[in-house]
């Protein structure tokens, strides 16, 4: 059962994160059947201000972190990414047998106590590549909205704490719980989809004159049915050597790049117009909606009619 909560703050904490955790968990929202939750706020030092990463802001802790060890959930909102975190802190988080949970960067947290070590987790997708070079032996799946790991939950940025502490809500009191604080919130109780869809997606850039107009040409006429002999043809060159050359001087093979642009161009028509979806795969050059729908999940994480749904401008 859940029945207790603690929120470690440290300085450079983010109030929204911190604000997400006591909506689901610091509310007393017995009048609506969910159970009560002993909700603690704890830092380093109680009763003393900690300043948030927005400037003028800052919260006050009533507990220190020794009431962090016989919670049932530990919970860390996300905190500026630094080096090293108070020793306190990580003790206290590796000496708890309590559920943890982190949100966006606070991932960091944890991988500094060593805790996420061979266990599956997520963070923001802007942060992956540090995380991957500060946690090696950390499993991280940048590809999500949140990872349960039984007693470790990490998600990735801002909204997704939302979804991982729902989810956790759901786990331990139920589908009931979990729905009537949801409803109250005025949020999804459970979201489709990973951040792929939300992670900007760049352009390939070529570094050599000599390919530049025929990729530029390609773009233009994305809709055409380009293959690499085509492009080869443009480039006045084998396939052979075209697609060598491409490889060395974008990263990428033609195919993969002519991909990635049908699947860009269509996400902005998915942005930007009412088009329905065959009409998106033919002008992005797919040809047919399953041929579309096939690469715009591979590449984006979800469905197109989803993402219109999510991000289409109103």
């Amino acid at each position: 059962m859940l029945q207790s909560v603690a929120v470690p703050l440290i300085d450079g904490v983010a109030p929204f994160e911190f604000g997400l955790l006591c909506e689901v968990f610091g509310f007393d929202r017995t009048d609506d059947g969910v159970p009560p939750i002993d909700f603690r706020v704890c830092g380093e030092f109680p009763n003393q201000p900690v300043a948030t990463n927005v400037r003028g802001i800052t919260i006050t802790p009533e507990f220190g972190f020794d009431a962090m060890h016989d919670a049932d959930l530990v919970a860390l909102p996300a905190a500026r990414v630094r080096d090293e975190y108070p020793e306190k802190l990580v003790k206290a988080l590796q000496e708890t047998d309590a559920t943890l949970l982190s949100v966006c960067s606070a991932a960091f947290i944890l991988g500094a106590a060593g805790l996420l070590d061979h266990r599956r987790c997520t963070t923001h997708w802007r942060e992956v590549r540090q995380f991957r070079e500060r946690f090696p032996k950390a499993q991280l799946d940048p590809d999500v909205l949140f990872v349960d790991d039984g007693n470790i939950i990490t998600s990735a940025g801002t909204a997704a704490g939302i979804d991982a502490c729902l989810h956790l809500v759901r786990r331990e009191l139920g589908t009931k719980v979990a729905n009537t604080i949801a409803r109250r919130m005025v949020v999804a109780p459970q979201r489709d989809g990973g951040q792929r869809q939300f992670v900007e997606l760049p352009i390939p850039d070529c570094s050599a004159d000599s390919l530049e107009p025929v990729l530029e040409r390609v773009l233009e006429t994305i809709a055409d049915n380009h293959t690499v002999a085509s492009m080869a043809k443009l480039a006045v060159m084998s396939e052979r050597t075209f697609a060598r050359k491409f490889v060395a001087e974008t990263g990428t093979t033609p195919n993969k790049w002519l991909s990635l642009q049908r699947v860009l161009h269509a996400r902005r028509l998915l942005e930007e117009t009412d088009l329905d979806v065959d009409a998106v795969a033919a002008r992005s050059g797919f040809g047919t909606a399953a041929l579309l729908r096939h690469h715009f999940h591979r590449v984006v994480g979800v469905a197109p009619s989803d993402y219109r749904r999510t991000f289409a401008c109103r």
